[in-house]
């Protein structure tokens, strides 16, 4: 197997964007990259492999267990307080800018945020690579969602293309791309199966727009790295998954099936994603949505339908597609999954910013003098991390 090649960040220069956004994207990613060690920028779903979904999941759980205590939980927000981030959130957000924000109150950094574009130079006349470097100014994490597809990947070019490159983390990019909810997903979806053999040999449905939900589609490029996996995507008429994803999965010996129904797969699904009509895209793309399709919701009346042990997932927020009344049921989970982002994300802003492995250490550290038996053990190879058997039943 050919080794891939090598590249600094600098060698972004050789191109004009519109030249990057013609290269194979593993190409764009190992230039954005550059000579890193570890995540620089988050972009794409495509950038992570098992490995790093690993020692995420595994770095996750140790912040967690640390910041029960006040002790952990200031030896945490110590780590990045000499750091400092920009939100820039050009699109409406809820979750994934208080998640980001928690995650960054967590570990210490200090955030800013610019919420509407109306309030910056861009109404001025600036162009948006320039609004990026001037946050790179004053800033050592760009943390950004935009309606535009390629604005994460475009500002993380012009970032590698100046003298103050910073990491740019994507927080949502118009129907493309949600790495970090893929992310937290992964991790709910593993939490979900601790005891049943994890994400492995899982049939995962998917539900609803599946044509314009980022969600779904960094989702289905993750769960391609876990071996076994099934996927069922149900969609309306004009709906279905984009050809990428299809493509992507069968390039890699996914199995999934495309269905206009949703009933009859309810009860061969282990975790079920369901999403809501992405009708804010309707003016932008030309589509004209209905607000739900009933015979696309998951209601109260389908749960004996359900397997006993099914994670329900959604990424919120949901409007008539998920019946309020299932929220008390075992198998929802999508309100833990929304607290999972916090920590998800903790956990990627330390790998970005090299102190993972001072927490590892404190960790173990803390584990021996404490005798401590709870979720994660490091050996002292860093690089190889298990999990053991969580004897703690209070989930954070």
């Amino acid at each position: 197997m050919t080794a891939p090649p090598k590249y600094t960040q600098k060698d972004c220069t050789k191109y004009t964007f519109e030249e990057f956004r013609e290269l194979p994207l593993s190409e764009a990613n190992l230039l954005l990259q550059g000579e890193q060690p570890n995540l620089f920028h988050t972009l794409n779903a495509e950038q992570f492999d098992r490995p790093t979904l690993d020692r995420i999941y595994v770095l996750t759980n140790i912040i967690r267990s640390i910041s029960k205590t006040k002790n952990g939980a200031t030896y945490l927000a110590n780590r990045l307080r000499h750091k400092r981030a920009m939100l820039y959130f050009a699109q409406a957000s809820t979750r994934t800018y208080l998640s980001f924000k928690t995650a960054c109150d967590i570990m210490g950094i200090r955030c800013t945020d610019v919420r509407d574009t109306s309030t910056s130079s861009e109404v001025k006349g600036e162009s948006f690579a320039d609004t990026i470097r001037t946050f790179s100014s004053y800033f050592d994490f760009i943390i950004m969602r935009h309606k535009e597809e390629s604005n994460a990947e475009e500002a993380a070019w012009a970032l590698n293309c100046s003298d103050r490159p910073v990491p740019v983390l994507n927080a949502g990019s118009g129907k493309d791309q949600h790495p970090t909810q893929a992310l937290l997903d992964i991790y709910t979806l593993r939490r979900s199966f601790e005891k049943s053999g994890g994400i492995e040999g899982k049939t995962i449905l998917m539900v609803g727009d599946l044509n314009r939900g980022r969600t779904v589609r960094s989702l289905s490029k993750l769960l391609a790295l876990f071996e076994g996996v099934k996927l069922i995507f149900s969609a309306p008429p004009g709906f279905e998954m984009r050809d990428d994803v299809t493509t992507y999965l069968k390039e890699r010996g996914i199995e999934y099936i495309e269905s206009t129904e949703l009933l009859p797969h309810l009860p061969v699904a282990d975790a079920i994603y369901m999403t809501r009509v992405q009708d804010e895209h309707d003016q932008s793309d030309g589509t004209s949505s209905k607000r739900s399709y009933a015979e696309f919701s998951l209601l109260e009346e389908h749960l004996p339908l359900l397997k006993k042990e099914c994670a329900i997932l959604h990424p919120l927020p949901r409007r008539d597609e998920l019946d309020p009344k299932i929220d008390k049921d075992p198998r929802a989970k999508y309100w833990r999954q929304e607290r999972n982002g916090m920590w998800t994300r903790a956990a990627l802003l330390a790998i970005t910013g090299d102190v993972e492995r001072q927490i590892q250490e404190y960790w173990r550290d803390l584990s021996k003098q404490a005798c401590h038996t709870g979720i994660i053990t490091v050996s002292e190879d860093y690089y190889k991390f298990h999990p053991m058997q969580r004897n703690m039943t209070l989930d954070l």
